[in-house]
């Protein structure tokens, strides 16, 4: 258990983390992340405001991890790339799906929603990668150029997630099952939605 001389931002979210493995969202509080960490509640509030500060951070660490996962990704071609992309999401989303929970609380900022107060500079970070691909695709012509590029990166997100939880369906406390059936989800349905944004809008 964390002392108090060592208690920081970083530690607390890390201890946030590991308590998501067991509780859900509505679980989580400062009051009991106190207990779990041996200090006080108010001990918490030098380093994080009030939950939803918390949940940020948690936020934030996932979606750093995502971002991550996508510079890693070296592939030349944007399709492949964006194929790419979408198992780095998913892989993410099978690897901690409590945390892939709390990061989804959130948005990216160019995504317009002005009656919800809830956009994070980190999400925007990792919808900027796809949607670069996507420009990049349309460009050579893998994509069709009447397309929207702001819409194709919506909906290669939506495909994403999409899978994300349906393979997440077999989860419990952390434990991915992903029955045979699905081994082959994510690489079929992107397939199909790739081969349709190679089309002209409603054609």
């Amino acid at each position: 258990m964390p002392r108090r001389d060592v208690l920081t931002r970083e530690s607390i979210v890390a201890a946030t983390r590991d308590m998501l493995r067991t509780t859900d969202l509505d679980g989580i509080s400062l009051r009991k992340l106190a207990g779990r960490l041996g200090v006080t509640a108010p001990a918490l509030y030098a380093h994080v405001e009030d939950k939803d500060d918390l949940l940020r951070a948690v936020a934030e660490v996932g979606f750093g991890d995502l971002v991550e996962r996508m510079q890693a990704v070296d592939e030349a071609d944007p399709l492949e790339r964006l194929r790419a992309y979408g198992r780095a999401y998913v892989e993410l989303a099978l690897a901690d799906p409590s945390v892939f929970e709390v990061m989804f609380q959130y948005r990216p900022d160019t995504i317009d929603l002005p009656q919800v107060d809830n956009s994070l500079a980190a999400a925007t970070e990792a919808f900027e990668l796809p949607a670069a691909a996507v420009a990049e695709a349309i460009a050579a012509g893998r994509i069709h150029p009447d397309r929207d590029p702001a819409q194709v990166a919506m909906v290669l997100w939506a495909t994403n997630h999409g899978c994300a939880t349906v393979l997440l369906l077999g989860a419990r406390d952390g434990t991915v099952i992903i029955p045979r059936e699905f081994e082959h989800l994510l690489d079929d349905v992107v397939d199909t939605t790739l081969a349709g944004l190679a089309t002209p809008p409603n054609g």
